[in-house]
């Protein structure tokens, strides 16, 4: 397994050698709200599954505690023992009060993070056949991320152009044929009930998005799953969160995200509270390359919707 970031820019390859599996997690939230139950679950069900990688796309705390970032770091560690595991900051994860717009330069508002998880905060892992980059989307209170709308304060993200620029430049320079996916915190599509999209200039982040050169983009924000594209090309993997506060009080989902030669597909687990246990769900495949729409979208038969 090696990790960096570099390179020249370059075609996007036309092909993956293999399927390549990745489980993608969101909004765990430990804290207050999270759900010792589902995630204990998890790291038994992960290994399971058996993917090349597991990607956790933010909001790993509730109020960015030290206790917290702790307990996310152990369970980051237990999914370790199945797969390699990239992180990304979500909201949550920002001490947004240490330094609103800056005024502290940024330092202040990843300390904590950066104690527990590494300096990194836009890792990059690559395993055989998988590149995953990290984008960092949670600034905190940030002009980039602010709207006209109060309720977005510290809880917006933004995307900014050297972002995409510095993604563009991995996965020109990953080895030919192997997947690249986006790992970031903000919801890129709007969700479902909320409506509601995670980044504030949201249209210029998807076209970038699209030059990329991503196969899948995974994220979370939201609290509440979700598989689309971004006009009808690039798709996107959106995981629910494992805590009480799902929208429309759903139940929690994560998600299995497989890239072939020619699809990528968003398989959906569901939690089923009496059995206390994730079980398949709905499941979408989009083609890989070019404009498309879904071309399946069926229920999973293990769970009624």
């Amino acid at each position: 397994m090696t990790a960096g970031r570099a390179g020249a820019a370059a075609p996007r390859p036309a092909a993956v050698p293999r399927e390549v599996s990745i489980v993608h997690v969101s909004d765990v939230h430990f804290g207050r709200d999270a759900d010792l139950r589902q995630l204990e679950h998890l790291e038994k069900i992960i290994p399971e599954l058996a993917p090349e990688a597991v990607a956790l796309s933010g909001d790993l705390t509730q109020r960015a505690r030290h206790g917290e970032f702790q307990a996310a770091l152990a369970f980051v560690r237990a999914l370790r023992e199945a797969a390699p595991v990239l992180v990304v900051p979500g909201n949550h994860d920002v001490q947004w009060w240490a330094s609103p717009f800056g005024v502290r330069g940024t330092k202040p508002l990843y300390e904590k993070y950066r104690k527990w998880f590494g300096e990194d905060l836009t890792p990059t892992l690559e395993v055989p056949g998988l590149v995953l980059a990290g984008a960092l989307t949670s600034y905190g209170v940030a002009f980039g991320s602010m709207t006209w709308n109060l309720r977005d304060l510290a809880v917006k993200g933004h995307l900014p152009k050297s972002e995409t620029d510095r993604v563009r430049k991995i996965f020109a320079a990953a080895p030919a044929g192997a997947a690249r996916v986006l790992v970031m915190h903000h919801n890129v599509l709007p969700g479902k009930i909320s409506e509601r999209m995670g980044l504030a200039r949201w249209e210029d982040a998807q076209r970038r998005l699209k030059a990329c050169g991503a196969d899948v983009v995974l994220c979370g924000h939201d609290h509440q799953e979700g598989a689309g594209q971004v006009d009808g090309t690039l798709p996107i993997s959106n995981a629910g969160t494992h805590t009480s506060r799902t929208r429309g009080k759903r139940p929690s989902v994560f998600n299995v995200v497989r890239v072939q030669a020619g699809q990528v597909e968003v398989q959906h687990y569901r939690w089923e509270a009496s059995g206390r246990k994730f079980l398949k769900s709905d499941c979408f495949t989009f083609a890989r390359m070019g404009p498309a729409s879904a071309v399946v979208s069926v229920a999973g038969g293990d769970q009624p919707l």
